[in-house]
This record gives C-alpha cells, sequence and structure tokens, in this order.
C-alpha cells in the first residue's frame, strides 16, 4: 500500500486587514502579503470582477458594469 503524501500548509495574516488565510506554498515576503478583498479595496480602479460576484459580496456596482 502507498504511503499518502503529507501537504504543509503555511498559516498567513494580511497586512492590511488582518484576515487570516492558509496556502500550501510558502511565501517569498510574508510581510507584503495581502487578501484579495484589501487589494481591491486598495485599487477600486483596477476591480474587474463580473457585477455577479460584487453582488453576491454586497458591493455597489455601476451602471457601466451591468450588461
Amino acid at each position: 500500500m502507498k504511503r499518502r503524501r503529507e501537504k504543509i500548509t503555511y498559516n498567513y495574516e494580511c497586512s492590511l486587514s488582518g484576515e487570516q488565510y492558509v496556502t500550501t506554498e510558502r511565501a517569498a515576503n510574508p510581510k507584503d502579503l495581502l487578501s484579495v478583498k484589501a487589494y481591491y479595496e486598495m485599487n477600486p480602479d483596477m476591480d474587474d470582477r463580473p457585477a455577479v460576484i460584487k453582488k453576491k459580496l454586497g458591493i455597489p456596482t455601476t451602471n457601466e458594469e451591468k450588461h
């Protein structure tokens, strides 16, 4: 019988929002990590998520983004 390979997980915290998350790869610069939510809060002009996702998250959408 084959032995199962153990997955190593790493726990990190977003430096801006304090949100905790788990990854399976080691981060090169853990202090520079941001969550997706924090990234889009810092860069609202780069928020290219579909209107359906924004509605699910409770983020207001503009008329331009609705198709």
